[in-house]
């Protein structure tokens, strides 16, 4: 079987290229020999300084971004969405914001709480915060210590339905002794609070009649028009299906962003974003694909690959009682056929231009993974021999395994991303190559994501396994979806853990991993997290998925974070 392996890989990437081209998607780029080079974070300098030439004093500078994916909503209460959470740095800034160092650094406050200020007590329970004293919001109204309790208040709040209630559902008490001054009780340490706080303040002058008029804030208008915010720039409209404009805040308290607009465009798919690249219509672009590289660079267009955590990989639907899973993918032997059975080295060579390497967790380049830890190999033959053992045996010779007349037969679901569906079509084959039919479907992100109560395939338990790219709150490794809590109800619709999956003992793992101050200790509870989860392969990666990020040749001092990529937003200009 071997021997048909690169024959096989070859025929699959030209019927990918045929049906890439049946679609209408950019042509085909020759990139010669050698992979297109990409900037690294650890490289990564700040774009050009802006040319000597002032530009005129009436000029109104706007600069241009490209996204694939529209926002959900704005309002952090009720997204995770990445498009969505990247622009509150420019218009509902976070207490502390992270540098391209990914070190942190204080926002809202004077300084980050630390043992040795005061702001976290000797035991670790007690987290302290002191505001700045000339924070306003974009509408000239002083911001407190009671719109950081407030936001507390609504995040618990079972009236408001929100994305996920943790880590607030974590705290003890939430006081605010005086105007300037948050104090956070914890029953037991809270470690990861820097990578899970205070993302986003909510304005109580204005959401808080809005809360008592209606008893929720689930209907609020400010969630998708929060025309009070609190950043260098402020929400000015949304257009759906077409643009979204930030302005610049006149109230704002540090100093003056340089560029006055920031205008996002929504395009439908990767295609529109490269062609607006190309002809100097986009600013800005991320989410690139690995293919699009070269001819972005050809075009001047400068690409940055910033480390951010994130990693494709697989999820698999376990089930429950009320929407119960597929009975081969219960049984490890199975999963870790499958892990087996997909090539990811060659697919990261072939449809990844050799830019990346397969992944073998969710931390990946972190320190918190068993170096021991290797990604899966590709060896069909051990697929074959796992698959007979589970009893998975093609009794009637259709071509496709069966056992207790159940067929194995997997739904794989992820978005209309090109890379995505291309690696829906090899590993469709491979998988075919030891006896496992997968049907294959695509959708618009907007749909792909949707929760529980909207309907969304994977929340509703629609597909065996679906794709996409995830990671820890990075730089932290706190993973906060794989709690037995977070599995999806009718109680509780918005729970991330679409899996299903509720492990007494991984549970159990990080759980203990948020209470271990020592570095070392914490360190060795990933370790065990990270075996268990590989071992069992109850995610299986596809390939390392760091940042990618295009800019024009407008773009100055542009500085990238993987945990909070527009911190430096205000510094940024454009030169024409």
């Amino acid at each position: 079987m071997k021997r048909h392996k690169i024959l096989r890989i070859w025929v699959l990437l030209l019927i990918a290229g045929l049906l890439a081209a049946c679609r209408g998607t950019e042509g085909a780029v020759d990139t010669g020999d050698e992979p297109a080079p990409v900037t690294t974070d650890e490289e990564q300098p700040a774009v050009e300084e802006a040319a000597d030439e002032e530009p005129a004093a009436d000029e109104h500078k706007v600069a241009t971004f490209i996204f694939t994916q529209e926002f959900d909503t704005l309002s952090p209460l009720y997204t995770s969405m990445w498009f969505t959470t990247i622009t509150y740095q420019f218009w509902e800034v976070w207490s502390w914001h992270f540098d391209e160092n990914n070190e942190p650094f204080p926002v809202l406050l004077t300084e980050m709480p630390t043992l040795e200020n005061g702001g976290i007590s000797e035991d670790g329970t007690v987290l302290t915060f002191n505001l700045r004293d000339d924070i306003v919001w974009s509408d000239g109204t002083p911001m407190t210590s009671a719109d950081f309790v407030f936001t507390y208040e609504m995040v618990v709040d079972p009236n408001n339905i929100v994305t996920s209630t943790y880590p607030y559902d974590q705290i003890a008490t939430a006081e605010a002794p005086d105007e300037r001054t948050v104090v956070l009780t914890f029953n037991e340490p809270f470690v990861p609070w820097q990578a899970t706080l205070w993302r986003g303040i909510l304005p109580e002058h204005i959401l808080r009649p809005v809360y008592e008029a209606d008893g929720t804030l689930d209907n609020a208008e400010w969630n998708l028009a929060p025309t009070v915010g609190a950043g260098p720039y402020v929400f000015a409209e949304w257009e759906s299906g077409s643009f979204a404009r930030f302005v610049a805040n006149e109230n704002y308290w540090g100093p003056a962003p340089n560029i006055d607009e920031i205008f996002i465009r929504f395009v439908p798919d990767d295609a529109s974003q490269i062609a607006a690249l190309q002809t100097g219509d986009g600013d800005l672009g991320t989410f690139i694909a690995y293919s699009d590289i070269p001819a972005l660079e050809d075009a001047g267009v400068q690409i940055l690959s910033v480390p951010s955590g994130y990693n494709e990989g697989w999820f698999f639907y376990f089930g429950d009682e009320a929407a119960p899973g597929h009975p081969a993918l219960q049984d490890v032997r199975v999963r870790q056929a499958i892990a087996m059975a997909v090539d990811r080295q060659t697919i990261a060579q072939d449809l990844l231009l050799g830019l990346t390497e397969p992944a073998a967790t969710l931390w990946d380049n972190m320190p918190y993974v068993d170096p021991a830890i290797e990604p899966w190999p590709f060896d069909p033959e051990a697929a074959n021999a796992l698959l007979d053992e589970a009893g998975w045996i093609d009794t009637n010779e259709d071509g496709t395994r069966d056992k207790d007349g159940v067929e194995l037969v997997l739904t794989h679901g992820t978005t209309i991303r090109e890379i995505r569906q291309d690696m829906q079509a090899v590993a469709q084959q491979q998988l075919a190559d030891v006896g496992i039919t997968l049907d294959i479907v695509s959708y618009d992100a907007d749909i792909f994501f949707g929760g529980l109560a909207d309907g969304g395939p994977a929340a509703s338990g629609e597909l065996d396994i679906f794709e996409w790219s995830d990671g820890p709150s990075y730089p932290d490794p706190d993973h906060y979806y794989w709690y037995c809590s977070e599995i999806p109800s009718d109680e509780n619709p918005d729970g991330g853990n679409w899996q299903r999956l509720c492990d007494e003992r991984l549970d159990e793992l990080f759980t203990l991993q948020t209470t271990q101050i020592n570095f070392e200790d914490r360190q060795q509870t990933f370790y065990e997290i990270t075996n268990l989860m590989f071992n069992d392969v109850i995610w299986l990666g596809i390939w390392q998925d760091p940042d990618i990020w295009a800019l024009s040749s407008r773009l100055t001092n542009v500085k990238m974070s993987g945990a909070t990529p527009f911190f430096n937003i205000a510094e940024w200009d454009l030169s024409e």
